[in-house]
């Protein structure tokens, strides 16, 4: 039983009525007593058997109880109901504790500080944890209000057994480890915790254990801001986690997170990762420039996502592995520099009512065995709006693709998907695009406007196509590629710039009661074609196939030569820790701006390799530069041909040293842009007699002021000579050349062996490629260079070892036909990211260090045999 009556007693370092030590007066209370300490520094380790209420005389921040040395904790609870209030309590190691609370002791500190260690609380083996009701206030052993946990090593906070935690406006800061560990059937309850600056993670829940957390903010953990493994749940609302070391939210094991209303902001790695059957409820969350994924799930994980926006993302904004599944309803994908929704594997997505705008590759890309059902969304401003690449199935429907680069909705090759009422308007390439070996079905929608055809079925695709209006593209309304076909079904073609149907050789499409209105023409292509004509009208009259056709307009895609089919962007290896895929080229749209020569000339020098083309481009500069100050006074020119041939193997840097030519001559005021325009035969060399000239002409005209890079210019002279388009391409070349010898440089790049027999088919041509540039094949130490520079582009570094190895993979590797030089190098450096994000992906908390160093394990396999 309580005593009668409490009293007061008084602890000082003087006077005759208080006692000289916190223990003394301890010993003296009985339960319900209150002890009153003097201001001062008292060291000693004091316990707490019963009820008793400790008190600094004049408030917090004048009373320190400091463990002595030995190891004891400056408090140990060891009965119920204890009350600290503004106390100071310090620890004698930051390893041990500084407070203990045994098992059915109970604990309340109000405005104390705890420093130099940690707060232990344990509490009954066996308890169950509980769960979380709406209206729970919950029960505490501990209560910390307004209080401030410094200085710990390990954490700053460890739950153990059932204990039970409250923690109110507290804040934890500067902690060598993790700010709170939870384990067995541990249950904390925060409310506005402000963590700071620990070098683990912010919270990290083990077993069973439980975290209710509100209002709080978490800045600076050195790992991931909340830590899940095991059975571990967490509930979190209105909680900022800022700046974490790796991901803001980690899930692992089963656990279970549920937030609402919070934020991950500039994580360093992926903001929310799931693994293992992880489960993750977020409802109006916001994730702002991640390093990595905004969402990452792998495993068998499962994630529901409900008005979040996902912002700024480095790699792809979602990306999805193995069996995981994900639902993301009235969510927004904003800026990212891959992919909005990335799924591979065999997992799934769901994707309702929801935008994605200002993704650098594609909207939404369905890969492996994958895949996702995409229902009334929105994808703006993407190189392409949605890409199917699986077997598995995925339907898109009721959904908007706006101003697509390159295609809006694509189906490759093996993938299979049904489109039902899609708005494609804008698309730069095709609004729907069916590669080879693609299973399509379309059912209603739209493709309107854009600068490319309505639909492009590519060779032996056979898409069904019912319903479905294509008004006012900028080419063909459907351009069917050699042999493809299909059915369409009560489709209108309206107002398209190029005839209303493309029909390559042996394309044989059937046509069902299908409207062309207001086009130029309702056929073009090859006389070979044989399409299947029922019940389909001509601006209301009866249209049939009649053989008279147009020159065929195939589709072109920006900043691609002319062919109707590129393949999807590389895949960015294994979700989060794989480097970004480089963004499609453009045509220049605009003047470039002035670039100096002596910066142009060190860009050149740091390029990996190429001494001897270094040394004439340097040579070439020193002659223009003659030329120019001749010109400037008033004497005549020396002959001279700026037009070079490149001779050298595959990926040994032909392409990055045309570009920079034209850069330097534009700094020499020799061209107005020095823009590059890259072309091969497909880009130059038509189909039929009459086509080659004007397809020439026209890359030509898109060189003027630059450069004309052909690539491959030696199959424009084919070995078997005879009668071949490509004479007619160079023929005009050579004229072209002539009328415009000030306005463009023309350089032909390919083998040198192939290179010396182009220049000598054709008078024209030996008599302007005068000078010739041999890129020879780089050598180990050049490849390891290459590989070095692309690391440091993305923030990897190779250790002493990984490059030695490397080193000698590069000295082993065959060089045969599949050598690509500075491409095989490129591959070999996306390999060992692709390598290291498997390893990564199966330790728990990679430290910032470990995802960005390359080991040797990370080499491709052949360097390890």
């Amino acid at each position: 039983m309580p005593h009668p009556t409490t009293r007061t007693h008084v602890v000082g370092p003087r006077g005759r009525s208080a006692h000289r030590l916190v223990a003394d007066a301890v010993r003296a209370a009985q339960p319900g007593d209150t002890v009153v300490v003097a201001p001062g520094r008292y060291e000693e380790a004091l316990e707490l058997a019963r009820r008793i209420v400790l008190v600094a005389e004049q408030g917090p921040g004048t009373v320190v109880l400091a463990a002595p040395p030995g190891g004891a904790p400056a408090l140990a609870v060891l009965g119920p109901d204890c009350v600290l209030r503004g106390l100071g309590l310090e620890g004698a190691d930051p390893g041990d504790p500084a407070v203990t609370v045994a098992a059915g002791a109970g604990l309340v500190l109000d405005h104390c500080t705890v420093s130099g260690g940690r707060i232990e609380v344990r509490g009954p083996e066996g308890a169950e944890p509980g769960d979380f009701r709406e209206g729970e206030e919950g029960t505490s052993a501990v209560l910390l209000r307004d209080c401030r946990l410094t200085g710990a090593r390990h954490a700053a906070l460890r739950l153990s057994g059932g204990a039970r935690v409250r923690i109110e406006s507290t804040t934890v800061a500067d902690i060598d480890g993790v700010g709170a560990v939870l384990a067995g059937t541990a249950r904390l309850d925060v409310t506005g915790l402000r963590l700071e600056s620990t070098t683990g993670s912010g919270i990290r829940l083990r077993g069973r254990s439980r975290l209710r957390m509100a209002d709080s903010r978490l800045t600076s953990p050195g790992r991931a801001g909340l830590l899940l493994e095991d059975t571990a749940h967490a509930l979190v609302t209105t909680t900022r986690i800022e700046t974490p070391g790796t991901a803001g939210l980690h899930l692992g094991g089963e656990s279970h997170a549920d937030l609402t209303d919070s934020r991950v902001l500039r994580p360093a790695a992926s903001a929310l990762v799931l693994q293992d059957a992880a489960r993750l409820t977020a409802d109006g969350c916001t994730v702002t420039a991640p390093g990595a994924n905004g969402l990452l799930a792998t495993g068998t994980a499962r994630a529901r996502l409900t008005d979040c926006r996902l912002e700024d993302c480095g790699f792809s904004a979602v990306h999805l592995a193995d069996r995981a599944e994900a639902a993301f309803t009235d969510c927004r994908v904003r800026r990212g520099a891959e992919h909005g929704f990335h799924v591979a594997g065999s997992a799934g997505l769901g994707l309702t009512d929801s935008t994605v705008t200002g993704i650098a590759l594609t909207g939404v890309v369905v890969t492996d065995e994958a895949r996702a059902t995409v229902t009334g969304c929105r994808i703006d401003t993407a190189h392409t709006g949605i890409a199917v690449a699986s077997p598995a199935g995925s339907r898109i429907a009721h959904s908007t693709v706006v101003g697509a680069a390159r295609a809006g909705l694509e189906v490759s090759s093996g993938g299979r998907a049904v489109l039902t009422g899609n708005r494609v308007t804008g698309a730069g390439a095709a609004g729907l695009l069916f590669d080879a070996g693609s299973e399509a079905t379309v059912e209603g929608g739209s493709v309107e406007g854009g600068s490319g055809s309505g639909v492009v079925v590519w060779t032996g695709a056979r898409p069904v196509i019912s319903g479905l209006r294509i008004d006012g593209t900028g080419r063909n309304g459907v351009y069917f590629a050699e042999g493809a076909g299909g059915l369409l079904t009560s489709c209108d073609l309206v107002g398209t710039r190029l005839p209303a149907l493309h029909l390559a050789a042996g394309a044989a499409p059937r046509l069902r009661r299908c409207r062309v209105l207001d086009c130029p023409a309702p056929f073009g292509g090859d006389g070979s074609a044989a399409p299947v004509l029922e019940q389909c009208d001509l601006d209301g009259a009866p249209l049939a196939f009649v053989g008279v056709l147009h020159p065929p307009a195939a589709p072109v895609l920006p900043g691609v030569p002319a062919t109707p089919l590129v393949p999807l962007p590389p895949r960015a290896g294994a979700g989060a820790l794989a480097p970004p895929a480089a963004a499609p080229a453009e045509l220049p749209t605009a003047e470039p701006e002035e670039e100096h020569l002596d910066d142009l000339l060190a860009e050149l020098a740091t390029l990996v390799g190429l001494d001897r083309v270094k040394q004439d481009v340097h040579s070439m500069v020193k002659l223009m530069q003659a030329v120019r100050l001749r010109e400037e006074a008033g004497l005549p020119a020396p002959p001279l041909s700026r037009h070079l041939v490149f001779a050298g193997n595959p990926g040994t840097g032909k392409t990055t040293v045309a570009r920079l030519y034209g850069r330097l001559l534009k700094a020499l005021g020799l061209l107005r842009r020095g823009h590059l325009v890259e072309v091969d035969r497909s880009a130059l060399v038509g189909e039929y007699v009459g086509h080659t000239g004007p397809r020439t002409a026209a890359a030509f005209n898109r060189a003027l002021g630059g450069v004309l890079f052909i690539d491959e210019a030696y199959s424009l002279a084919p070995e078997s000579g005879g009668h071949d388009f490509g004479q007619e391409a160079v023929a005009t070349l050579v004229k072209l050349m002539e009328d415009h010898r000030d306005d463009v440089v023309v350089i032909a790049a390919g083998y040198p062996a192939d290179m010396a027999r182009f220049i000598g088919s054709n008078p024209g041509l030996s008599s302007r490629f005068t000078r010739t540039l041999l890129f020879e094949d780089y050598s180990a130490a050049d490849l390891v260079a290459i590989v070095e520079h692309q690391a440091r582009e993305h923030r990897y570094a190779l250790t002493g070892p990984a490059r030695l190895r490397l080193l000698g993979h590069f000295e082993t590797l065959p060089r045969g036909a599949g050598f690509g030089n500075g491409r095989s190098a490129r591959q070999t450096f996306q390999e060992m990211t692709e390598r290291q994000a498997q390893r990564m992906a199966e330790a728990v908390t990679p430290t910032p260090d470990q995802l960005s160093t390359l080991e040797p394990a990370d080499l491709p396999a052949p360097a390890l045999g």
